[in-house]
């Protein structure tokens, strides 16, 4: 697996992929090991591409991703990762919203699992999942950044 890692104005963010596809992102707003960081130089096609659309999204001049990605996971994970991608730039769905989507109308929790685990957060838009109550709810990479991503979002809609 190749690997790269470029800093955005929520952290450093790691890429991870192959010579065709982004497998994995990681997003870190805090400490990160130097000696990684060290190796973080792939200038490789489709890493730069994918850096470029990821810094356009950030500066609100990007509402949709055309990047190769694979998708690993369970089916279900699977299902709901690809519901995620359904939910508009924009907008916001529930737990709920998702699991009755995927033809599960009983698993919100297990939704919320397969949302944590989303290995491609902003690509795959699990930001844009709240609570049926409205509020935010759990994000693998804090509220704060959730918040942040939804208002980007609510900001540059037109």
């Amino acid at each position: 697996m190749n690997y790269t890692c470029f800093d955005s104005i929520i952290g450093k963010i790691f890429l991870f992929g192959n010579n065709k596809e982004i497998l994995k992102i990681f997003i870190n707003n805090g400490s990160v090991c130097l000696e990684l960081i060290k190796q973080c130089n792939r200038q490789d096609n489709l890493f730069i591409e994918c850096k470029k659309q990821i810094l356009e999204y950030l500066a609100g001049k990007r509402k949709n991703f055309d990047i190769n990605i694979k998708i690993n996971g369970s089916e279900f994970q699977t299902k709901v990762w690809n519901e995620l991608l359904n939910i508009p730039y924009g907008t916001l769905k529930t737990y709920k919203d998702v699991a009755v989507n995927i033809g599960h109308p009983t698993a919100s929790r297990a939704v919320g699992l397969a949302v944590h685990n989303n290995p491609l957060p902003i690509i795959i838009p699990c930001h844009r999942v709240i609570g049926s109550n409205g509020k935010l709810t759990g994000y693998a990479y804090g509220l704060e950044l959730k918040q942040f991503l939804i208002s980007l979002e609510s900001n540059n809609k037109k």
